[in-house]
């Protein structure tokens, strides 16, 4: 940002740089039922992720006794360096593709 001190006028700068060219689209719509339908649990790393989801499972089931669930850890450390993540983006596409809809956890 520059200022003039003689004029007292600012130019403003655009904090974004390139624009996303992928166009927007909606949400998916919400589902009526769950009974029948095949539930995606994600999870991440963190210790009560897991255990969270494992409620979420127990309770749709008691709710809708026919829903199945498919589970699918998000993200892993990276052995090699435990700061770094990462995600088997081919594993996700894949495992996503026969799912009705998904629930996520991070635990923290």
């Amino acid at each position: 940002m520059s200022t003039s001190k003689s004029n007292g006028q600012y130019e403003v700068l655009s904090p974004w740089s390139e624009v996303d060219t992928v166009p927007l689209r909606g949400i998916t719509p919400r589902l009526t039922t769950l009974t029948g339908k095949k539930i995606g649990l994600a999870f991440n790393f963190k210790t009560a992720a897991r255990p969270v989801l494992s409620v979420v499972e127990r309770k749709l089931k008691e709710r809708f006794p026919t829903c199945e669930t498919s589970w699918f850890n998000i993200l892993s450390r990276n052995e090699k360096s435990p700061s770094e993540m990462k995600i088997g983006e081919a594993e996700f596409a894949e495992w996503i593709k026969g799912l009705d809809a998904v629930v996520t956890a991070v635990g923290d």
